[in-house]
């Protein structure tokens, strides 16, 4: 029986990881080769606080970038698997 509970309680755990998280902000750069898109994310309710630091993606296999430039405004669906945040889906208003 405790084995059975160790292993819910890893597929609980491993499973918390895929949830997608999704992330609005401004694209700063584009890596077509690389396949990432580092996004610096949109502040809400702070006025003339700092502006946060551009963040990481790679981008899931499949998705297009041709249509993604520095300086769009994009809400993107991310993942994070074994500390990497992987971009599924990516909006642009």
């Amino acid at each position: 029986m405790k084995i059975v509970a160790i292993i819910l309680v890893g597929t609980l755990m491993s499973s918390a990881s895929f949830a997608q998280q999704p992330v609005s902000g401004t694209v700063t750069e584009v890596d077509r080769i690389n396949r990432t898109l580092a996004i610096r994310p949109i502040q809400s309710g702070t006025s003339g606080a700092a502006a946060a630091a551009p963040e990481q993606f790679k981008v899931q296999g499949g998705l297009s970038l041709e249509t993604v430039h520095a300086g769009d405004r994009v809400t993107v669906s991310v993942t994070e698997t074994g500390g990497v945040k992987t971009i599924t889906k990516v909006d642009k208003p």
